[in-house]
């Protein structure tokens, strides 16, 4: 006997779009919209980084290929938790080090 119904997804959350202006994730039948200027992390990133996405508890998402993790909450109010990374690139780091 199987625990689950035929064509069900076990998954319970994916990576639905990925645009020039940020990535969509889709969760419990949510659709989530994180655009770069809130989270800047994924806007260099390949696709295959940003699509190998897991979610640890309930609504806890982890990118494991870019040491990401972001809650529902997080997302849905990306104000209420503003401390962000800063993203050096190859010019900066090289002039402070």
């Amino acid at each position: 006997m199987s625990l689950f119904a035929h064509g069900s997804n076990t998954s319970e959350v994916e990576v639905t779009h990925i645009s020039s202006h940020g990535i969509w994730l889709l969760a419990h039948d949510k659709e989530l919209f994180l655009p770069y200027d809130e989270f800047p992390w994924f806007k260099d990133q390949s696709v295959k980084s940003i699509i190998h996405v897991i979610e640890q508890s309930h609504g806890h998402f982890y990118w494991p290929d870019i040491d990401v993790d972001l809650t529902i909450e997080s997302i849905e109010h990306p104000e209420r938790f503003p401390l962000k990374s800063i993203i050096l690139n190859k010019t900066n780091s090289e002039e402070n080090g």
